[in-house]
């Protein structure tokens, strides 16, 4: 899994949304300001998470986006996914057949990230109940603890 500026960004700011929202919409120019994003970058990030079902949008005055879904739903692998998904024509084109000999290594760190990532939800993070924090013990945790058939 890919993890970027991007998804960072798409993180925190749901993260916000998520504290903000009091059942009314949030505009993004608050969230922006909040968390010093570019007011258009937001956009561009906020129109992936909704077509991705991360979130919705309410139109007209007073509106803005919801969670379009409870948080425990909501995984930060989601977040990231939606923001991070590239078009066919903008993947790099393999300039040979032999694959570099770190590949393996690089690809199951992506692997091992988007599995510890798809556990986590934006109401453990909300809530301070990442697996595996400093503070928390990681063995009690089961969602902490990488699965063979995973």
């Amino acid at each position: 899994m890919k993890l970027s500026a991007k998804g960072r960004y798409a993180v925190m700011a749901i993260c916000d949304l998520a504290t903000s929202t009091d059942g009314r919409p949030v505009a993004l120019a608050e969230i922006a300001e909040r968390q010093d994003i570019s007011l258009s970058y937001l956009e561009q990030l906020f129109a992936k998470l909704r077509r991705a079902g991360v979130v919705k949008s309410v139109r007209g005055p007073g509106g803005g986006y919801l969670p379009a879904r409870p948080l425990k739903e909501i995984t930060i692998a989601s977040i990231v996914a939606a923001v991070e998904q590239t078009d066919a024509a903008e993947k790099p084109v393999p300039v040979s057949e032999q694959k570099p000999v770190t590949h393996d290594l690089w690809e199951q760190l992506g692997n091992q990230v988007h599995w510890f990532l798809k556990r986590v939800s934006v109401a453990d993070v909300l809530g301070g109940e990442v697996p595996g924090a400093v503070g928390k013990a990681a063995n009690d945790d089961p969602r902490a603890q990488p699965l063979a058939a995973d």
